[in-house]
C-alpha cells in the first residue's frame, strides 16, 4: 500500500500488476470519469484548447502526466464531436538505454504511436550551466518540442502541466520571485510562428493522476535526469510540502490559489505588467477625479 502524495487526496492505493490495455483505457472514462475524464474535457471547452481541424503534438515525456494525457486524447478523437489529428512526440535529450527503453515499452503496451528524436541537450547543459541546469534544460527541450511540432505540420502543442503545477507556479513567484504570475491554459508561441501552446491538464489534480497510474499498474519514468541528480534542491517540491502543511489547517487552500489568477482585482494592486510596459495605480489614481471635472 502507499498513500498518494501531493494535493491532498489522502487515499490508500494499492500497487498492482500492470491491467490490460482496454481495462485501463475504460478506467479513464468509467472509475476515474469525474476526475479526470470530466475535467480534462471542461478544460478543453472552457479554454478552447481543441478546434476543428488541429494538428496537435501531444509531448510525451514518459512521465505519468504525458502518458495520462496521450491516452485522454486519445479517447477525445474516439469519442468527441471535433474533428482534429494527433502526433505523439517525445525528445530524448540524452536518456541512459534502460530509460528510453522504459519509455518505449510504456508507449506499445499503452499503444501510442510515440515519434522519438533525439537531440543532446543534456550534454550541451552539462557543460554550460553545470551549477543550475534545470532552467536552461527546460527551456531547450521546450523550444526542441516547438520545433519538431512545426516540423510535422502541427499548430498546436500539448504539455501536461496539470493543477498542482499551476498553483506551485503561482507559489514560486510569489515567495521566489516577488510577482504574481501563473501557467496559462493556453499561449501563443513567440518564436514559432503559428503554434499554441496547450495545457488540457489544467483542472486535474495530481493525486488522481497518480491513483489512476498505479492502480493500472504503469510504471511511468520520473525526471530521469542525467545532469542535476542531486546538484540542485528543488523549490518546487519546498512549495508542494508547504501548501500540503496548509491543507492540514484549510482543506481548499490549493482551491483559493488557483481562483486568485482568476480574480485579480487591478482597483486593489500596486502596480502591473502589460505588453513589457510597466504600470502603477498612481498612474490611474487621479483619473476619476478628471472625469468628473470634464462632465462638471
Amino acid at each position: 500500500m502507499s498513500r498518494i502524495a501531493g494535493s491532498g487526496c489522502e487515499a490508500l492505493i494499492p500497487f498492482s500488476k500492470r491491467k490490460p490495455l482496454k481495462e485501463i483505457e475504460r478506467s479513464i472514462i468509467k472509475k476515474y470519469r469525474k476526475p479526470l475524464w470530466t475535467k480534462f474535457v471542461k478544460a478543453i471547452k472552457d479554454f478552447d484548447l481543441v478546434e476543428e481541424g488541429d494538428k496537435i503534438a501531444v509531448a510525451i515525456s514518459g512521465g505519468k502526466d504525458s502518458l495520462l494525457m496521450a491516452k485522454l486524447f486519445q479517447e477525445l478523437q474516439r469519442h468527441g464531436q471535433v474533428n482534429f489529428e494527433l502526433e505523439f512526440i517525445a525528445m530524448d535529450p540524452g536518456y541512459h538505454e534502460n530509460i528510453k527503453q522504459l519509455l518505449i515499452k510504456n508507449c506499445e503496451y499503452l499503444n501510442i504511436p510515440v515519434y522519438i528524436f533525439e537531440s543532446r541537450i543534456f550534454e550541451i547543459v552539462d557543460n554550460i550551466a553545470q551549477d543550475y541546469p534545470c532552467y536552461l534544460c527546460a527551456k531547450m527541450r521546450r523550444g526542441a518540442l516547438y520545433s519538431k511540432a512545426q516540423e510535422l505540420g502541427c499548430n498546436k502543442l500539448a504539455l501536461g502541466h496539470h493543477f498542482n503545477d499551476v498553483i506551485e507556479t503561482i507559489l514560486l513567484n510569489v515567495l521566489y520571485s516577488g510577482n504574481f504570475k501563473t501557467m496559462l491554459p493556453k499561449l501563443k508561441s513567440t518564436n514559432f510562428e503559428g503554434l499554441e501552446l496547450i495545457r488540457p491538464l489544467y483542472y486535474i489534480h495530481e493525486c488522481y493522476i497518480e491513483d489512476y497510474t498505479k492502480n493500472n499498474g504503469i510504471w511511468p519514468m520520473n525526471c530521469a535526469c542525467m545532469v542535476a541528480a542531486e546538484k540542485t534542491s528543488s523549490k518546487r517540491y519546498e512549495v508542494k510540502n508547504l501548501i500540503k502543511e496548509l491543507k492540514k489547517n484549510f482543506k481548499d487552500v490549493d482551491k483559493s490559489i488557483f481562483s486568485a489568477a482568476q480574480n485579480v482585482n487591478l482597483d486593489c494592486i500596486l502596480g502591473w505588467k502589460k505588453d513589457d510596459k510597466n504600470y502603477s495605480y498612481l498612474d490611474f489614481y487621479n483619473e476619476e477625479d478628471k472625469q468628473i471635472k470634464f462632465i462638471g
